[in-house]
This record gives C-alpha cells, structure tokens and sequence, in this order.
C-alpha cells in the first residue's frame, strides 16, 4: 500500500485551500487502496528558501528543511491542493517545492485547483514544475470555480460531479505511485 500526502498549497488567513484538502482527504479516507495524510504547509514554518547549498546537493543544514525533507520522502505519490494567484500556484507551495530535490523524485502527483479558472493555470504552472523534479503528473485533475463550487466564494459546495473527479484523480495517483515505487525501491530498471 502506497503513502499519499494531501498537500494544502495556501498558508494566507481565510484560506479555502484547507476546506477544499479536507474534502479531498474526506473522500480519499473511504478507499483500501491508500493512506492518505493531510500534509499542511502552515506546520513547517517554511522562510523563504534560506538553504546556503543548492537542493540538488542534498545537503540540508537547517532543522526545518531537514523536516520538510523528511515528511515529503516518507511519501509515494502527492494531492496538491492549489490556489491560483496571479495566473499561477501560490509563492508559500512554489518556496516549499523548491526547498527539496531527490526527496519528489520518482512519484506521481494529482492536483486540485481552485480559483476562478478551477485553478487551472496554477496547476499547468506546477505540471511544469512536477516535469523538472522527475514527478509523474496524472491527467485527471479537480477545477472547482469559485463561482460555482463556493458559496459567496469562500464556503466549499462542490457540484455533485467533483466528487467523480477526485475519484478519477486519485485512481490515477494510487495507480502511478505504485508503479513508480518499484522503480525508487530498484526493482524496475531505470531507463535514461
């Protein structure tokens, strides 16, 4: 059985971003297939990158890098739990992605985006970012709308049919965190 983290991208007061990953650990908790964990950038107390070496070094010298580095190794496969600010992902998750290297090596990732596109630039822009750490992105994806999934903007009640996209999403996560754990554990032969 795989690990998945849950990761809620948003650390601003009066964030939706905690609301929209606990519906999705909700959801995620009634399946066999995986445990899930909510993982909350809030509890790292993560500055902006402040490590003298670059990560691809793998050296960490500070406590809180050294904790982020081993939560986020502990897991299999990552949900992030993305607002869109500005056309893109928040600064508080880019900052955290970029604190570690080999630790997102070889792993799926699912996204779930909200905001007034359903996040959808904020996803495309983590893709991206996913694709430079070796990080298998899964094609299914969750967009709530501010406008359609919130009420007042601000209160989660997603349309009957987000429930099936993050039943198809997290299908695709449990599946490529499995098939990709063969690979970190060496018994898949790494390609080129």
């Amino acid at each position: 059985m795989i690990n998945v983290a849950i990761i809620i991208g948003s650390t601003r007061p009066g964030r939706n971003g905690e609301a929209v990953a606990r519906w999705v650990h909700d959801l995620a908790a009634t399946r066999d297939d995986a445990r899930f964990e909510l993982v909350d950038l809030k509890d790292f107390g993560l500055p902006h990158l402040d490590e003298a070496m670059p990560p691809a070094m793998g050296r960490y010298d500070l406590p809180h890098t050294r904790k982020w580095a081993d939560k986020i190794s502990s897991f299999d496969a990552y949900v992030f739990v993305t607002p869109e600010y500005n056309r893109s992902t928040s600064g508080a998750l880019k900052n955290a992605i970029d604190f570690l290297y080999a630790e997102w090596h070889n792993k799926a990732a699912g996204f779930v985006g909200y905001g007034s596109l359903g996040g959808a630039r904020a996803v495309e822009h983590l893709r991206l970012i996913m694709g430079e750490l070796k990080v298998a992105g899964v094609s299914s994806q969750v967009a709530l709308s501010l406008a359609t999934d919130f009420e007042n903007f601000s209160a989660l009640k997603p349309a009957a049919h987000q429930e099936r996209a993050v039943s198809a999403m997290l299908d695709e996560v449990v599946a490529w965190g499995g098939a990709l754990k063969a690979l970190r554990d060496g018994t898949t032969p790494a390609r080129p």
